[in-house]
């Protein structure tokens, strides 16, 4: 009987601390909203593909310049298997189960390599980052540790805003 009890307290107290990280992260996305505004649109017609579309794992974006600073604005917080491909318009990370990614070509201010992104530790250049600015005016930086690593260097070198 005082085993069950015991069991019914913990179980109580760990569905609190449950209740109380979603109202903070809720609180914290709430917070983010009016700095990060609406993201952009995927667009009907994206251009020609250049790069991808390459398998993975959105890790999440974080707002610049730090890599811990996590955005929590409706699901774009939210890590989910994804594909990302570039066009010749833009960047997209297509996310299972959340919202598409859209990255206007002329919003991104660099492609790169990382250790780690948005809690995410990785091993040495384990994640694709992506720095882009919002409509908002707000720089933020997405990324994605790709199945296939050996496609970084190729997203690294590549500019969007080029007029291959």
């Amino acid at each position: 009987m005082n085993g069950l009890i015991i069991a019914l307290i913990v179980l109580v107290f760990w569905l609190v601390l449950v209740l109380l990280m979603l109202r903070g992260w809720r609180r914290r996305g709430q917070r983010q909203a009016e700095k990060v505004g609406d993201f952009p649109a995927v667009p009907d017609e994206t251009g020609e593909r250049r790069l991808g579309p390459e398998t993975g794992l959105y890790v999440g974006s974080t707002f610049v310049p730090s890599w811990t600073d996590r955005l929590a604005v409706g699901d774009f917080g939210d890590r989910a298997s994804c594909s990302i491909s570039m066009f010749a318009q833009g960047i997209l990370i297509e996310r299972q189960g959340a919202t598409s990614i859209w990255i206007p070509a002329a919003s991104v201010r660099a492609i790169r390599t990382e250790r780690g992104l948005a809690g995410k530790v990785m091993t040495r250049d384990g994640v694709l980052v992506i720095r882009w600015m919002l409509p908002s005016g707000t720089e933020i930086d997405s990324g994605v540790r790709c199945d296939d690593k050996s496609c970084y260097p190729r997203w690294v070198a590549h500019d969007p805003n080029s007029s291959e």
